[in-house]
């Protein structure tokens, strides 16, 4: 599922009134989930965090701005955060399925239609930045809202969407794209502060100051201090003592976990805490991670044990959260804390227990049926081929292909997974060629609109087993590769690794002959009878192979 997060600051921290007016904008654009709403009275800001599918929260963030341009005047507006409008800043996060380059697009398209809508400057920051001075949000808010009359006087500082006019109620605002930042505190077993700043001034970007050997601290020739950098690039770290928890914390802000991710930090922290006489008892998540982030630690910790990483995601993450001690002070729940499990997909085939789903199957309704099957039967071989590779790892006799069984058994989780969503997916396509069929043919105009959903109905139902035909040969390579290089003890699982492939091959290309006599696209139907024809051939001589092998593997010597 595609998910951007959308952090807005709103200049607006203690009427409640207009805060909710501007959160209810958010609330109700479809498509969005709002996750945090965070007012400050000393600083008159309100800083609202919400996640979605990229067009709807472009289509949030637009509404959010322009009910605070009609409710915030910022000729009235105090406070102690520098602010430069109404919508002070507005950035756009890539979360999953989607990259940098989609949200500085977002970030474009809405500058261009706060400007022209609203007739508020915009300027654009980091990642979305036209100007290399503006990456900077700090640069661009210099002077401030009660120097942005002045400023927008001079041509450098003419907004990157709107004219250089003031807008004395609005002010301007910043829009752009950045990484996710993760809040994150690693707990010790210590009540001293000190401890923890140390190890945090050890951790971050900006490092310490030099110290001599009686504590004194190292100037240079220019009079300034010596800095040591720290160890880790995007990482901003302090020391602190929590009360309530009675522990010292380090606390962190990791600006680019792809750069820099929490387990790598943990792991030098919890070095530095036992040069320094102290331990790491755990770690604490504030707000929510991008699950990609979980899975490189659970990933990581499993390399680390000479275990496969080709395992569940559910399993992936619960070794990240035992090794890095997320529930050490407070239970870590994956489905309150991972952002894409803010948006559960609707229950589903896959969703039903095994007797439930074969009684359905067993039904008079034609869906599910062959195609939903097909796909099942292609999870299984991934799921086998996962399993022989995963039982290859760490085994002796096997150190030589180590690498590789770890490497296919990833292959193989992911193709599982896929194809599980397949068994749904063909059913729904199934079940809108249905729904197409019942649509009114009473007029002229019905009939062409019933005709046109037929004709795309079908084709949606032709591709969705052509992309199982499709993976039925990475279905069929992932076995051979168990087969001649996987544990010899589960050879017959490999096998049967194989056969299903086959299967779900066969079965999907049933699936996409029978759709094809339907369909009035002539051009369409033989590009794919023809690509179908080639799928299968080359899925079918793969497991012709595998089967020759079985039959020497299993044979015994005399």
């Amino acid at each position: 599922m595609k998910i951007v997060e959308c952090v807005p600051n709103f200049s607006e921290g203690r009427d409640q009134q207009k805060i909710g007016a501007i959160v209810r904008e958010i609330e109700n654009t479809p498509g969005v989930k709002l996750l945090d709403v965070d007012p400050g009275e000393a600083t008159n800001r309100t800083v609202v965090t919400f996640v979605g599918s990229p067009e709807s929260v472009k289509q949030a963030a637009f509404k959010a701005i322009k009910k605070a341009a009609e409710v915030i005047d910022m000729r009235q507006h105090r406070g102690a955060h520098p602010r430069i409008g109404a919508t002070d800043v507005c950035p756009f996060v890539p979360v999953s399925e989607v990259s940098m380059a989609d949200c500085v697009r977002l970030a474009n398209e809405l500058g261009k239609q706060v400007a022209e809508e609203l007739k508020i400057p915009v300027y654009l920051y980091e990642a979305a930045a036209k100007k290399s001075e503006r990456k900077n949000l700090a640069t661009i808010r210099q002077g401030e809202y009660e120097g942005l009359a002045e400023k927008l006087k001079y041509p450098r500082w003419a907004p990157d969407y709107g004219q250089p006019i003031f807008n004395p109620a609005a002010g301007a605002t910043v829009i752009g794209a950045r990484e996710f930042l993760i809040a994150y505190n690693i707990n010790l077993n210590t009540r001293d502060r000190k401890i923890a700043q140390e190890i945090a001034s050890c951790l971050r970007e900006s490092g310490r100051i030099k110290k001599d050997k009686n504590g004194q601290i190292v100037y240079n020739r220019q009079g300034q201090p010596v800095k040591i950098p720290g160890k880790f690039k995007e990482v901003k770290a302090v020391g602190w003592y929590i009360d309530e928890y009675q522990l010292a914390q380090i606390s962190i802000n990791l600006t680019n976990y792809k750069i820099t991710p929490p387990h790598i930090v943990f792991d030098e922290a919890c070095r530095l805490a036992q040069k320094m006489g102290v331990r790491v008892t755990g770690s604490e998540l504030v707000g929510l991670i991008p699950k990609e982030a979980l899975l490189m630690a659970g990933s990581y910790y499993l390399e680390k044990q000479g275990r496969s990483p080709g395992l569940p995601e559910k399993e992936i993450i619960r070794m990240a959260v035992r090794s890095l001690g997320l529930s050490d002070i407070v239970p870590f729940d994956p489905a309150k804390k991972i952002i894409e499990y803010q948006f559960p997909s609707p229950p589903g085939l896959i969703d039903m227990k095994l007797t439930d789903f074969v009684d359905e199957l067993s039904m008079e309704s034609p869906a599910p049926g062959g195609g939903s099957a097909a796909a099942l039967c292609g999870s299984l071989s991934a799921a086998l081929s996962s399993m022989v590779a995963n039982l290859t790892v760490g085994k002796r006799g096997y150190e030589s292909v180590n690498e590789s069984m770890k490497l296919t058994a990833i292959r193989a989780q992911k193709l599982k997974e896929q194809l599980l969503a397949a068994v749904d997916l063909d059913t729904k396509a199934f079940n809108r060629v249905m729904e197409a069929y019942r649509l009114p043919k009473g007029t002229p105009e019905q009939a062409k609109e019933k005709e046109e959903a037929v004709e795309r109905a079908n084709k949606e139902a032709t591709r969705v087993p052509l992309f199982v035909l499709e993976k039925s040969i990475e279905l069929a390579e992932l076995a051979y590769q168990v087969v001649t290089s996987g544990n010899k003890n589960s050879a017959s699982d490999a096998g049967v690794a194989g056969l299903t492939a086959r299967a779900t091959g066969l079965g999907a290309y049933y699936n996409v002959k029978i759709n094809l006599p339907g369909l009035k696209d002539e051009t369409f139907k033989k590009t794919v009878l023809n690509q179908a024809e080639k799928l299968k051939q080359k899925m079918e001589k793969k497991v012709q192979i595998i089967e020759k092998l079985m039959v020497k593997l299993l044979t015994p010597e005399k």
